[in-house]
């Protein structure tokens, strides 16, 4: 249903090398770059970064939160790991989230801005 996704950032090469590192751990390559906006992906750009210079950082409390499916932990494990690597923060180390209707691994970080991305798999054991 969704087509691509997009966010604000501060400074577009901080968060494009953030993003370049940090969505390859999932297969994603930075696919185009033009002067204030880069997009990410596999066949073409599902992940955008939009330049906004006077933005100030996304507040935890704005709700902003984008989840990208996997297919296994050890990528979860890799996402996480790029983003602490390239100047994100944790915000959920990687592991099962028991759910009341379904059970998930995942992690969580926030980039450079304070915009919360997730990786999510959800293990047949």
């Amino acid at each position: 249903m969704i087509d691509h996704i997009s966010v604000g950032v501060s400074h577009l090469e901080r968060s494009a090398a953030f993003y370049e590192a940090t969505l390859a751990a999932l297969g994603l390559t930075r696919l185009v770059t033009r002067p204030r906006t880069v997009g990410f992906g596999k066949a073409y750009p599902e992940f955008w970064i939009n330049l906004r210079e006077a933005m100030p950082r996304v507040l935890p409390e704005s709700g902003v939160h984008i989840c990208l499916r996997v297919k296994t932990t050890a990528e979860v494990d890799a996402f996480h790991a790029a983003a602490l690597a390239t100047g994100g923060a944790s915000d959920g180390a990687p592991g099962i989230r028991p759910h009341d209707r379904v059970r998930y691994y995942a992690a969580f970080v926030l980039d450079p801005d304070g915009n919360r991305i997730e990786a999510v798999t959800f293990p047949q054991e």
